[in-house]
């Protein structure tokens, strides 16, 4: 009886993320949206945050959907499903990374990458307005605050987008980066005086509507990864 009623549900916006792990291994369509709309931003902000462009950031976070929700049976609870998914997304983004670039090598970014630049600016996404009504004086500030984090080295670059722009805890950072705590505190320092220095002033209250993933663009990504696990040949 339990179980009619749970997939009668059509909303889990209340539900623990464990059941929704749980529902969702029984294939439930509303827990794996749920749990889509619940990742998207940070999955999505990790993945620009590594590959600098929007399509392949959004490639990217599909196939960590795709590789998560078909092998779920490998999530055993040791950290946040949302933390696992992350380490998914970012194997799949550098995965992207080697095939536009073969020279990459993950270990050099995880040990520093002492010899990236750090000047040089590289080109800003085109942003998603999150409200139609604050259009355009929010895609001017989205287009500053992008430009000025694109700009950053990418060891200074993801760990700013992972602990400052999606508020990830600073222990978490440093074990999807497998740096320690201390450098993922330098890093961030340096990542904020870059900052600084590129805006020449203190930007405040505008990061939660940078990178955005969200409304018709999160429905539509539950959509394509729904569609391609009940098209799968064991259903």
């Amino acid at each position: 009886m339990g179980s009619e009623k749970a997939l009668l549900r059509t909303s889990y916006r209340g539900t623990s993320e464990a059941e929704l792990v749980s529902l969702a291994r029984e294939r439930n369509d509303a827990a794996v949206r749920e749990l889509i709309r619940r990742c998207n931003q940070q999955l999505f902000r990790v993945a620009r945050g590594i590959l600098h462009n929007d399509s392949e950031a959004e490639d990217a976070v599909q196939s960590a959907y795709m590789a998560a929700f078909t092998k779920l049976e490998t999530f055993r609870g040791d950290a946040a499903f949302s933390t696992w998914l992350t380490r998914i997304v970012m194997n799949e983004a550098y995965n992207c990374l080697r095939r536009r670039r073969p020279v990459v090598d993950i270990t050099e970014y995880r040990e520093g990458m002492l010899n990236t630049d750090e000047g040089g600016m590289s080109g800003t996404m085109t942003p998603t307005p999150k409200n139609p009504e604050s259009e355009f004086a929010c895609a001017e500030l989205r287009a500053i605050l992008e430009a000025a984090i694109d700009a950053l080295p990418e060891r200074f670059r993801l760990t700013y987008v992972m602990r400052d722009v999606q508020e990830m805890p600073t222990r978490d950072v440093a074990n999807l980066l497998g740096i320690n705590t201390v450098t993922v505190k330098t890093r961030l320092f340096r990542a904020r005086r870059l900052l600084r220095s590129e805006l020449n002033k203190t930007v405040k209250g505008g990061f939660s509507s940078i990178f955005p993933f969200d409304g018709a663009r999160c429905t539509g990504m539950a959509d394509r990864v729904i569609l391609s696990l009940t098209t799968r040949p064991d259903n």
